[in-house]
Protein backbone atom coordinates (compact mmCIF):
# COMPACT_ATOMS: atom_id res chain seq x y z
CA UNK A 1 0.00 0.00 0.00
CA UNK A 2 1.24 3.51 -0.91
CA UNK A 3 1.11 6.31 1.34
CA UNK A 4 2.94 9.26 -1.15
CA UNK A 5 0.83 11.94 -0.79
CA UNK A 6 -1.00 13.84 -3.59
CA UNK A 7 -0.01 17.64 -4.14
CA UNK A 8 -3.08 18.18 -3.03
CA UNK A 9 -2.75 16.97 0.06
CA UNK A 10 0.60 18.59 0.30
CA UNK A 11 -0.84 21.92 -0.45
CA UNK A 12 -3.28 21.21 2.71
CA UNK A 13 -0.73 20.28 5.28
CA UNK A 14 1.34 23.09 4.38
CA UNK A 15 -1.43 25.75 4.08
CA UNK A 16 -2.35 24.29 7.79
CA UNK A 17 1.30 24.67 8.77
CA UNK A 18 1.24 28.07 7.31
CA UNK A 19 -2.00 29.22 9.17
CA UNK A 20 -1.12 27.69 12.30
CA UNK A 21 2.69 29.39 12.18
CA UNK A 22 0.92 32.78 11.75
CA UNK A 23 -2.09 32.51 14.18
CA UNK A 24 -0.43 30.05 16.85
CA UNK A 25 3.39 30.25 17.01
CA UNK A 26 6.28 30.52 18.80
CA UNK A 27 5.17 34.23 20.88
CA UNK A 28 1.84 32.95 21.06
CA UNK A 29 2.51 29.69 22.55
CA UNK A 30 4.52 31.43 24.82
CA UNK A 31 2.11 34.07 25.71
CA UNK A 32 -0.94 31.13 26.33
CA UNK A 33 1.17 29.45 28.32
CA UNK A 34 2.05 32.71 30.91
CA UNK A 35 -1.35 33.72 30.91
CA UNK A 36 -4.64 31.60 32.44
CA UNK A 37 -6.28 28.34 30.26
CA UNK A 38 -8.29 30.35 28.12
CA UNK A 39 -9.72 29.05 24.46
CA UNK A 40 -9.00 32.32 21.64
CA UNK A 41 -12.07 32.56 20.53
CA UNK A 42 -10.72 34.81 17.27
CA UNK A 43 -8.16 31.67 16.82
CA UNK A 44 -10.85 29.15 17.02
CA UNK A 45 -13.08 31.00 14.36
CA UNK A 46 -10.25 31.74 12.11
CA UNK A 47 -9.84 27.42 12.33
CA UNK A 48 -13.31 26.99 11.47
CA UNK A 49 -13.31 29.63 8.13
CA UNK A 50 -9.99 27.52 6.78
CA UNK A 51 -12.11 24.37 7.16
CA UNK A 52 -10.84 22.51 10.36
CA UNK A 53 -13.76 21.87 11.55
CA UNK A 54 -15.78 20.80 8.52
CA UNK A 55 -12.91 19.15 6.81
CA UNK A 56 -14.90 15.73 6.26
CA UNK A 57 -18.41 17.32 6.23
CA UNK A 58 -19.97 16.70 2.92
CA UNK A 59 -19.63 20.20 0.14
CA UNK A 60 -23.90 20.14 0.27
CA UNK A 61 -23.92 20.60 3.66
CA UNK A 62 -21.01 23.53 4.00
CA UNK A 63 -18.32 21.08 4.37
CA UNK A 64 -15.01 20.97 2.81
CA UNK A 65 -16.00 17.42 1.22
CA UNK A 66 -12.12 15.52 2.49
CA UNK A 67 -11.77 12.50 3.98
CA UNK A 68 -9.80 10.91 7.30
CA UNK A 69 -6.32 10.96 5.66
CA UNK A 70 -6.70 14.56 5.19
CA UNK A 71 -7.84 15.09 8.39
CA UNK A 72 -5.04 13.34 10.08
CA UNK A 73 -2.52 15.35 7.99
CA UNK A 74 -4.52 18.42 9.68
CA UNK A 75 -4.84 16.73 13.11
CA UNK A 76 -1.23 15.86 12.88
CA UNK A 77 -0.05 19.85 11.73
CA UNK A 78 -2.15 20.99 15.22
CA UNK A 79 -0.25 18.60 17.62
CA UNK A 80 3.03 19.92 16.27
CA UNK A 81 2.12 23.29 17.18
CA UNK A 82 0.57 22.38 20.06
CA UNK A 83 -2.92 23.91 19.03
CA UNK A 84 -4.92 24.11 22.80
CA UNK A 85 -8.69 23.07 22.46
CA UNK A 86 -11.01 20.34 22.10
CA UNK A 87 -10.18 19.92 18.49
CA UNK A 88 -11.51 16.42 18.26
CA UNK A 89 -14.77 16.75 19.87
CA UNK A 90 -15.59 20.00 17.98
CA UNK A 91 -14.08 18.42 14.67
CA UNK A 92 -16.29 15.23 15.18
CA UNK A 93 -19.48 17.55 16.08
CA UNK A 94 -20.08 19.74 12.66
CA UNK A 95 -22.95 18.64 11.18
CA UNK A 96 -24.58 17.74 14.05
CA UNK A 97 -23.70 20.97 16.20
CA UNK A 98 -25.16 24.00 14.97
CA UNK A 99 -21.89 25.94 14.54
CA UNK A 100 -19.36 23.84 15.19
CA UNK A 101 -18.16 23.61 11.40
CA UNK A 102 -17.75 27.33 11.36
CA UNK A 103 -16.07 27.83 14.62
CA UNK A 104 -18.62 29.58 16.09
CA UNK A 105 -19.42 26.69 18.71
CA UNK A 106 -16.98 24.96 21.09
CA UNK A 107 -17.56 21.13 21.71
CA UNK A 108 -16.22 19.03 23.98
CA UNK A 109 -16.95 15.11 25.06
CA UNK A 110 -16.75 13.31 28.39
CA UNK A 111 -13.35 11.09 27.01
CA UNK A 112 -12.28 8.06 28.84
CA UNK A 113 -13.49 9.27 32.37
CA UNK A 114 -11.95 13.06 31.69
CA UNK A 115 -13.42 16.30 29.61
CA UNK A 116 -11.16 18.82 28.56
CA UNK A 117 -11.69 22.34 28.13
CA UNK A 118 -15.04 22.08 29.98
CA UNK A 119 -15.67 25.29 31.50
CA UNK A 120 -14.42 26.95 27.68
CA UNK A 121 -17.22 24.47 25.96
CA UNK A 122 -20.32 25.80 24.44
CA UNK A 123 -21.93 22.23 24.11
CA UNK A 124 -20.53 18.77 26.28
CA UNK A 125 -21.02 15.91 24.95
CA UNK A 126 -22.16 13.38 28.05
CA UNK A 127 -23.22 13.79 31.88
CA UNK A 128 -21.01 16.19 33.56
CA UNK A 129 -22.84 16.75 36.75
CA UNK A 130 -20.55 15.34 38.57
CA UNK A 131 -17.25 16.85 37.27
CA UNK A 132 -14.40 17.76 39.39
CA UNK A 133 -11.54 19.64 38.17
CA UNK A 134 -7.85 18.24 37.93
CA UNK A 135 -4.68 19.57 38.38
CA UNK A 136 -3.58 18.97 34.15
CA UNK A 137 -0.31 18.13 33.81
CA UNK A 138 -0.02 20.14 30.45
CA UNK A 139 -0.82 24.39 31.38
CA UNK A 140 -3.11 24.34 28.36
CA UNK A 141 -5.42 21.80 28.48
CA UNK A 142 -7.69 22.14 31.61
CA UNK A 143 -9.08 18.65 32.79
CA UNK A 144 -11.89 17.79 34.66
CA UNK A 145 -11.77 14.23 35.95
CA UNK A 146 -16.12 12.59 35.24
CA UNK A 147 -16.97 9.93 37.91
CA UNK A 148 -18.20 6.56 35.44
CA UNK A 149 -17.19 8.45 32.43
CA UNK A 150 -14.80 5.71 31.85
CA UNK A 151 -17.42 3.22 30.73
CA UNK A 152 -17.74 5.66 27.42
CA UNK A 153 -16.85 3.47 24.22
CA UNK A 154 -14.32 5.78 22.34
CA UNK A 155 -15.36 6.81 19.35
CA UNK A 156 -12.17 5.12 16.52
CA UNK A 157 -11.95 8.33 14.85
CA UNK A 158 -11.38 10.28 17.66
CA UNK A 159 -8.75 7.61 18.42
CA UNK A 160 -7.22 8.06 15.71
CA UNK A 161 -7.30 11.79 15.40
CA UNK A 162 -5.63 11.82 18.26
CA UNK A 163 -2.82 9.47 17.07
CA UNK A 164 -2.12 11.82 14.59
CA UNK A 165 -1.89 15.06 16.98
CA UNK A 166 0.86 12.57 18.93
CA UNK A 167 2.04 12.14 15.45
CA UNK A 168 2.93 15.73 14.96
CA UNK A 169 4.58 15.85 18.69
CA UNK A 170 6.68 13.13 17.54
CA UNK A 171 7.92 14.84 14.66
CA UNK A 172 8.10 18.08 16.06
CA UNK A 173 10.37 16.88 19.03
CA UNK A 174 12.31 14.98 16.30
CA UNK A 175 13.08 17.84 14.78
CA UNK A 176 13.74 20.41 17.70
CA UNK A 177 16.26 17.12 18.90
CA UNK A 178 18.40 17.39 15.29
CA UNK A 179 18.59 21.50 15.21
CA UNK A 180 20.00 21.07 19.09
CA UNK A 181 22.38 18.35 18.30
CA UNK A 182 23.85 20.60 15.15
CA UNK A 183 24.12 23.81 17.02
CA UNK A 184 24.80 22.90 20.09
CA UNK A 185 28.71 22.40 20.87
CA UNK A 186 30.93 20.96 23.70
CA UNK A 187 34.65 19.89 23.86
CA UNK A 188 34.89 22.07 20.32
CA UNK A 189 32.47 19.40 18.77
CA UNK A 190 28.29 19.62 17.96
CA UNK A 191 26.82 17.23 20.88
CA UNK A 192 24.88 15.62 17.51
CA UNK A 193 28.57 13.98 16.72
CA UNK A 194 28.49 11.99 20.18
CA UNK A 195 27.16 8.53 19.69
CA UNK A 196 25.19 8.67 22.93
CA UNK A 197 23.36 11.92 21.47
CA UNK A 198 23.18 10.60 17.78
CA UNK A 199 21.62 7.30 19.04
CA UNK A 200 18.52 9.36 21.19
CA UNK A 201 18.10 11.26 17.41
CA UNK A 202 18.20 8.27 15.45
CA UNK A 203 15.66 5.84 17.75
CA UNK A 204 12.93 9.35 18.03
CA UNK A 205 13.63 8.97 13.81
CA UNK A 206 12.57 5.55 13.56
CA UNK A 207 9.56 5.70 16.22
CA UNK A 208 8.19 8.79 14.57
CA UNK A 209 8.25 6.88 10.78
CA UNK A 210 6.84 4.12 12.21
CA UNK A 211 3.95 5.91 14.03
CA UNK A 212 3.21 7.97 10.53
CA UNK A 213 3.20 4.62 8.19
CA UNK A 214 0.59 3.38 11.07
CA UNK A 215 -1.21 6.00 11.05
CA UNK A 216 -1.71 7.14 7.74
CA UNK A 217 -2.37 3.59 7.11
CA UNK A 218 -5.09 3.41 9.45
CA UNK A 219 -6.56 6.57 7.69
CA UNK A 220 -6.81 4.87 4.99
CA UNK A 221 -8.56 1.34 6.12
CA UNK A 222 -10.61 3.00 8.90
CA UNK A 223 -10.37 -0.29 10.38
CA UNK A 224 -10.70 0.01 14.17
CA UNK A 225 -7.51 -2.82 14.80
CA UNK A 226 -5.56 -0.33 12.78
CA UNK A 227 -6.57 2.76 14.64
CA UNK A 228 -5.64 0.76 17.98
CA UNK A 229 -2.23 -0.51 16.71
CA UNK A 230 -1.56 3.33 15.18
CA UNK A 231 -2.50 4.76 18.61
CA UNK A 232 -0.08 2.69 20.38
CA UNK A 233 2.95 3.50 18.09
CA UNK A 234 2.28 7.08 17.85
CA UNK A 235 1.31 7.70 21.87
CA UNK A 236 5.06 5.49 22.21
CA UNK A 237 6.53 7.91 19.65
CA UNK A 238 5.38 11.26 21.06
CA UNK A 239 5.93 10.58 24.86
CA UNK A 240 9.57 8.52 24.32
CA UNK A 241 10.17 11.26 21.21
CA UNK A 242 10.02 14.30 23.92
CA UNK A 243 11.55 12.69 26.76
CA UNK A 244 14.62 11.88 24.59
CA UNK A 245 14.50 15.39 23.18
CA UNK A 246 14.69 16.51 26.80
CA UNK A 247 17.54 14.69 27.06
CA UNK A 248 18.86 15.51 24.07
CA UNK A 249 18.33 19.57 25.51
CA UNK A 250 19.45 19.10 29.01
CA UNK A 251 18.38 21.31 32.03
CA UNK A 252 17.15 24.07 29.50
CA UNK A 253 14.68 21.56 27.29
CA UNK A 254 12.27 22.43 31.01
CA UNK A 255 12.69 26.05 30.72
CA UNK A 256 9.59 28.20 29.98
CA UNK A 257 11.68 29.52 26.98
CA UNK A 258 11.65 26.01 25.37
CA UNK A 259 8.85 24.26 24.41
CA UNK A 260 10.32 20.70 24.58
CA UNK A 261 8.64 20.22 27.97
CA UNK A 262 5.12 21.36 26.75
CA UNK A 263 4.97 18.78 24.20
CA UNK A 264 5.89 15.72 26.61
CA UNK A 265 3.41 17.33 28.88
CA UNK A 266 0.82 17.60 26.06
CA UNK A 267 1.60 13.77 25.12
CA UNK A 268 1.08 12.32 28.66
CA UNK A 269 -2.41 14.01 28.49
CA UNK A 270 -3.48 12.57 25.18
CA UNK A 271 -3.00 8.83 26.57
CA UNK A 272 -5.12 9.30 28.50
CA UNK A 273 -7.94 10.23 25.85
CA UNK A 274 -10.28 7.65 24.65
CA UNK A 275 -10.02 5.02 27.57
CA UNK A 276 -6.30 5.42 27.72
CA UNK A 277 -3.91 2.85 25.78
CA UNK A 278 -5.53 -0.06 27.56
CA UNK A 279 -9.08 0.27 25.46
CA UNK A 280 -6.28 0.20 22.48
CA UNK A 281 -3.58 -2.95 23.63
CA UNK A 282 -7.50 -5.03 24.72
CA UNK A 283 -8.55 -4.28 21.23
CA UNK A 284 -5.41 -6.28 19.56
CA UNK A 285 -5.61 -8.47 22.07
CA UNK A 286 -9.19 -9.72 21.05
CA UNK A 287 -7.78 -9.46 17.55
CA UNK A 288 -5.18 -11.69 17.96
CA UNK A 289 -6.92 -13.89 19.61
CA UNK A 290 -9.50 -14.40 17.18
CA UNK A 291 -7.11 -15.02 14.77
CA UNK A 292 -5.56 -17.81 16.68
CA UNK A 293 -8.82 -19.47 17.74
Amino acid sequence: MRFRLTDDQRALRDGVRQLLARRFGAEALRAAVRGPARLDRVLWRALGDAGFFALRLPEADGGVGLGLPEAVLVFEEAGRALLPGPLAATHLAAGTVPGAATGETVVTAVDGGLAEWLAEADVVRGDTAAAVPLRSLDPLTPVHRVPGGAATVPDPVAVLLTAAEQLGTAGRVCELAAQHARAREQFGRPIGAFQAVAHLCAGMLVRAETARAAVYAAAVTADPVDIAAARLLADEAAVRGARDCLQVHGGMGFTWESEVHLHLKRAWVRTQRAGGVTESEELLAADLAAGVA
